[in-house]
């Protein structure tokens, strides 16, 4: 009987954990087989080279983050505000996992500033999520500048509620949340 190999994606989520934790430089195959308790020499069975892991490792980003996300959302029925606070809790409430977590989002994004392709398939990603957005705010919304306000403030705050250390007059980071989706909702 054969020793059973590591899956193809724990490599692949091990790569994006060591990306959050310290960048494209902290993906290494030593560590990651010593991370999954296994020698490196499964790592060659899936992946030519360290640069075939780091592009496989952005494609399950940009696949989970993106279309996953779009058709889990999707998937739920209803019309378009509902789609919407299916997408803020379930954004809220996505632990920081190792693929759609916002660590790895904001390693990503990071790694983007020093490479250009990894800048070129962020912008692409991203993109693909505001699309998502405008077609949902847009079944409400008839001035397009309002759609892309709405979706400017949607997406910024994912990206940039992890960075905000403000009080709300005695309200939690919560329920302003809560407030800040009522109000793009209405």
């Amino acid at each position: 009987m054969g020793a059973i190999r590591t899956p193809r994606g724990r490599w692949i989520e091990e790569g994006l954990r060591a990306l959050a934790q310290g960048g494209p430089e902290a993906v290494r195959i030593e560590p990651l087989a010593q991370a999954l308790g296994v020698s490196k020499g499964g790592f060659y069975g899936y992946f030519a080279n360290r640069d075939a892991l780091l592009a496989e490792m952005l494609d399950t980003w940009e696949r989970e983050v993106a279309d996953a996300v779009i058709e889990r959302i999707e998937s739920g029925g209803g019309d378009a505000r509902t789609k919407l606070g299916r997408l803020f809790e379930f954004v809220q409430n996505v632990a920081d996992g190792p693929v759609t977590g916002l660590t790895v989002d904001l390693a990503v994004r990071d790694w983007a500033r020093r490479d250009e392709a990894v800048a070129g398939r962020l912008r692409r990603t991203d993109n693909r999520r505001m699309e998502y957005l405008r077609s949902l705010f847009r079944t409400f919304c008839a001035d397009e500048d309002d759609v892309e306000v709405r979706c400017l403030i949607v997406f910024s705050l994912r990206v940039a509620d992890h960075f905000i250390a403000v009080d709300h007059g005695g309200r939690t980071p919560a329920e302003m949340n809560a407030l800040t989706r009522d109000w793009l909702l209405r």
